[in-house]
């Protein structure tokens, strides 16, 4: 029987222990917290805008949710999901705090700071009772997560029956040619951006290997039932450059 901290995991390209993989992904959105959001737009050309409203639409909020959106950083998701709901609550768990500052900054501004929580905390052991809240989502986050099935895991154990898990991010395009054509792209380009806006040229580095790394449609789809979803679907965006995942807690 091996030792716990005899396991290791991802961290982009390099393989390293699980004990570290934590700290090193903190230190990658502590550098980039404050350009984060700018840095998404000039990445993606803003599709990124484009997959969360599609994400919106199939979520459907409605009036009076709870929503715990992990791994929520700056609160893009939490805001738009308020704006469509009407009324509600968001807790924003994420890792960095100081991409939860920014965050604050933001709901500040837009007079939504009574709507929102922000809590540091982990995806793998959250601070909350069990079936707490009526929606789970997460974006471009789990393949940060040292352990993916465990966050899961966990998001089954928030929700209450009958609430809704949504996971946007970004995987594997069907096609070969297309995906070469991406990954050269993802390589070439992205990291360099990553210096020039955000000064870190190593952080987007890891962001895009990150992406390789983690499991295609059908794979992680298999994760989401075997955490307990039901009803587990997935649909792809732009052509599988990213994907969304729902499944339902009955």
């Amino acid at each position: 029987m091996s030792d716990e901290s005899d396991k290791t995991t991802h961290f982009g390209f390099e393989t390293v222990p699980e004990g570290e993989k934590a700290g090193r992904v903190q230190g990658v959105f502590s550098s980039v917290a404050s350009r984060y959001d700018i840095m998404n737009d000039v990445m993606s050309g803003g599709i990124h805008r484009l997959w969360k409203d599609a994400m919106m639409d199939w979520l459907a909020p409605r009036a009076g949710q709870r929503l715990l959106d992990v791994a929520g950083g700056t609160g893009d998701i939490s805001f738009r999901f308020l704006k469509r709901a009407g009324t509600g609550h968001a807790t924003v768990l994420d890792l960095t705090e100081s991409m939860l500052v920014e965050g604050r900054k933001r709901a500040e501004a837009e007079a939504m700071s009574d709507q929102l929580d922000w809590v540091t905390g982990d995806a793998m052991a959250l601070p909350f009772a069990d079936n707490s809240f009526d929606v789970y989502t997460i974006s471009f986050g789990i393949r940060n997560v040292t352990r993916p099935q465990e966050a899961l895991a966990e998001a089954f154990r928030v929700l209450r029956p009958g609430g809704r898990l949504m996971v946007l991010e970004f995987s594997q395009l069907p096609n070969p040619a297309m995906q070469k054509a991406y990954d050269l792209y993802s390589f070439n380009v992205i990291p360099r951006m990553g210096q020039m806006i955000a000064g870190d040229r190593d952080s987007y580095q890891y962001l895009v290997e990150s992406i390789r790394n983690f499991p295609d449609q059908e794979t992680f789809l298999q994760m989401v039932r075997t955490a307990g979803f039901e009803n587990a679907k997935y649909r792809n965006l732009t052509m599988g450059v990213a994907c969304l995942h729902s499944g339902w807690k009955l």
